[in-house]
């Protein structure tokens, strides 16, 4: 069997990054984008390979070599003995949740800058993990999102793999339509040693990991960016309407929005981060009036108020919260006398001036005015 001749040394004025060559996956494509965007690693040569000799000059190496150690830069996962978790998460890390997990609140500090230091730095870290790292993590180590005994019996309607961020990844490693072409430093790899400057087949491979680094990266960025100016506002705004919540309702079940904004899945949050909080009333005893006001906290919220538009004047809605993240059936639907109606014909059906409109399945409703919306809401959790 013919032997390569023995590679050059890479030679790098910065940290050289290292990850595998051969099929490369969502994991490892974004892991060495993340540490790309650290000023320490801007611009880095990329060298992909598994010779431990060539591995052992990296400055940092991702994916491969068998080691987790901080200390010395190495973010492996494939180890039998590898069971590092993110804080609070119990889905085992892939070399993107490892850097993510070392680097990730320096990456949001400085593409925000907001203070590394800060709540809000800390608020956007676990988001952006639960949010999006955490399923390339359990997608690189086979963790299912739902137990197989409770899908084992299920079919699906249609094939949906094909528009996965993992599914485009797969795709990139065939697609023959990209060859080596590095624009800049910061694009350049080398695999075993040798630059990958001209079209060559591992060249080209080298080119559409870049390609597939590229898309995971960008991803992640258009997800802090919206984490950050969309998210981050309208959580304040969930949490201040969330702690006043009784001031509506004695058991808490009315929000009321001053601005539209996104809501559910913050809310959703936040019941779950409360209810985990709550001691269980079987283990304890407390005074009636703590008592009384554990199980105030203990009800849902069953409609969220909020105007239709930032303009003066603007009409109000009424809407039902889903049972959970992903249902359209809702926890209290608006009562089925209503749905359908509109207008003069719902004002006296409900018997509250200013009524516009109930949705069929009884999800969201309208009124001209707040002091309406919140009628409808009282006289809905009475029937």
């Amino acid at each position: 069997m013919a032997t390569s001749p023995s590679p050059k040394r890479v030679k790098t004025s910065t940290p050289l990054i290292g990850t595998h060559n051969g099929h490369f996956h969502a994991d490892e494509a974004l892991a060495v984008y993340l540490l790309r965007l650290l000023p320490t690693y801007n611009p880095s040569a990329l060298l992909r390979t598994r010779d431990p000799s060539l591995l052992s000059t990296c400055h940092t190496v991702v994916d491969v070599g068998g080691i987790y150690d901080p200390s010395v830069n190495r973010y492996d996962h494939h180890q039998r003995t590898f069971s590092t978790t993110f804080p609070n998460r119990q889905t085992k890390l892939s070399s993107a949740g490892l850097v993510y997990l070392h680097f990730g609140k320096a990456i949001i500090a400085q593409r925000t800058g907001l203070e590394i230091d800060s709540n809000d730095v800390d608020i956007l870290w676990e988001k952006l993990y639960s949010g999006f790292i955490e399923a390339i993590d359990a997608n690189d180590n086979g963790i299912p999102v739902y137990p197989p005994s409770e899908t084992a019996n299920l079919t699906k309607r249609f094939n949906d793999s094909g528009i996965t961020l993992y599914s485009l990844v797969a795709d990139l490693n065939k697609d023959s339509s990209i060859s080596a072409a590095p624009t800049n430093d910061q694009e350049t790899a080398t695999t075993n040693g040798t630059s990958s400057s001209s079209s060559t087949p591992q060249a080209d491979e080298d080119a559409r990991f870049l390609a597939a680094s590229q898309l995971m990266g960008t991803t992640f960025l258009r997800k802090l960016t919206a984490y950050h100016t969309s998210w981050l506002p309208a959580r304040s705004i969930v949490l201040r309407a969330y702690e006043s919540r009784f001031e509506h309702d004695p058991h808490g079940r009315i929000l009321v929005f001053p601005e539209p904004t996104m809501w559910k899945d913050i809310l959703y949050t936040f019941e779950s981060q409360q209810s985990s909080s709550l001691p269980s009333s079987s283990s304890i005893t407390v005074e009636p009036k703590l008592q009384s006001q554990l199980q105030k906290q203990q009800h849902q919220v069953l409609y969220v108020l909020f105007p239709e538009s930032a303009d003066p004047g603007a009409g109000w809605r009424i809407q039902a919260v889903p049972v959970d993240r992903e249902s359209f059936e809702s926890r209290k639907p608006l009562p089925e006398a209503w749905r359908g109606l509109r207008d003069e014909q719902l004002s006296k059906e409900v018997g509250v001036d200013g009524c516009v409109f109930v949705h069929a399945s009884g999800f969201i409703g309208g009124n001209v005015s707040e002091k309406g919306v919140r009628e409808m809401a009282r006289k809905a959790l009475e029937m």
